[in-house]
């Protein structure tokens, strides 16, 4: 689903809860029961660092943000990483983002 831009989630049948892990039991409500639900992986940023010496497999990203956003409509947040940020001004907090791939590395997102 992060390759078409979307993410993942697991919505309890009894109250609603989302869950990006896959659980067997609600966190919320201990009830069993869930539907995937695929939601739209466009956000806001909340907090992020800038990553200049890279381990080994973002060596072509560098420097880097790996940032946690809050998606739009839940509650849910997630982590990914935007390639080739330099400094603060480059991502400010409460820039919109998208996730516009998923590989080995985790979520890749873009400034919009």
């Amino acid at each position: 689903n992060a390759k078409d831009g979307n993410i993942l989630s697991h919505k309890c049948v009894n109250c609603g809860y989302l869950s990006l892990a896959t659980v067997y039991f609600c966190e919320k409500c201990g009830k069993q029961g869930f539907d995937d639900v695929v939601l739209d992986g466009k956000g806001k940023v909340e907090t992020y660092t800038i990553m200049t010496v890279p381990p080994t497999g973002f060596e072509k990203y560098a420097p880097y943000a790996w940032a946690i956003i809050s998606l739009d409509n839940s509650d849910l947040r997630v982590s990914g990483f935007l390639p080739n940020i330099q400094k603060p001004g480059d991502l400010p907090i409460g820039a919109i983002v998208k996730v516009v791939d998923f590989d080995d590395r985790g979520l890749v997102l873009k400034k919009l």
